[in-house]
């Protein structure tokens, strides 16, 4: 049986829509990830299969095919853990079809079931928003980020059974509703400011523009030091900030 549902990923820093599909038939017992994914999408397979049979549903000996379109796109990261298992429970008729609509699947699978925290969200949301997706589901560490973008349903979940349940209408849960200015003000309140920074006005003025667009910054000192009175050489200072 085929059963279609809808991720993203990103390219960059910009999102775009992958249908993630899924066939299980009979045959040889196999599963196989098409689609142009790297190292850690082939990865899944095994990450899912693992979360499905811990969170106590049968995953029955069958060929099952996954492709994530369009296949010309490299797919890379976890995100498509959660709509990988939801499209095998779909195929196995154990996800009733009903709130599959106009809803994206994003999360990192743990083997215990679990969602986890992946990285990118927000950007994610926004694109979606651009789509006309109505709903995103996603892990509950995520929330916070999603958020911020408004105008779309946001349901964070904490594992896999969780979210079979949520999608038969056995359980319900509420949209997580945050205040974005709360969430971004959070971490406006610093012990130390640019103004406690006398003179350097170059490393000032290039630590800035690297904070702004998210760059690296390598810092480098050099100092002169004397060995006997005759011999000197050059040590570096090396410090590397990631922002």
């Amino acid at each position: 049986m085929l059963s279609i549902t809808k991720s993203m990923a990103l390219h960059g820093l910009e999102g775009f829509l992958i249908d993630v599909q899924v066939d299980i038939s009979s045959g040889m017992p196999s599963w196989d990830i098409v689609g142009l994914p790297d190292v850690s999408v082939k990865e899944s397979k095994e990450r899912v299969r693992t979360a499905i049979k811990n969170s106590g549903f049968e995953l029955r000996s069958s060929k099952i095919i996954v492709n994530l379109a369009p296949a010309e796109i490299k797919k890379e990261g976890p995100y498509f853990d959660l709509p990988i298992a939801v499209g095998i429970l779909l195929s196995m008729e154990t996800i009733k079809p009903q709130k599959l609509e106009d809803t994206i699947f994003i999360g990192e699978l743990s083997l215990d079931g679990k969602l986890m925290k992946v990285n990118g969200i927000l950007p994610l949301c926004i694109e979606a928003k651009k789509l006309n997706i109505k709903r995103i589901i996603l892990p509950k560490e995520n929330v916070k980020e999603a958020t911020i973008v408004k105008g779309i349903e946001v349901i964070g979940i904490n594992d896999l059974k969780e979210i079979v349940m949520y999608l038969n209408e056995e359980i319900e849960i509420i949209e997580d509703k945050i205040d974005a200015e709360i969430i971004l003000n959070e971490n406006n309140k610093y012990s130390f400011d640019f103004s406690d920074v006398k003179g350097q006005e170059n490393v000032k003025r290039a630590l800035e523009i690297a904070a702004a667009g998210g760059h690296n910054v390598l810092l480098i000192r050099f100092a002169r030091v004397w060995q006997n009175y005759a011999c000197k050489k050059n040590t570096i200072n090396i410090t590397r900030f990631n922002f």
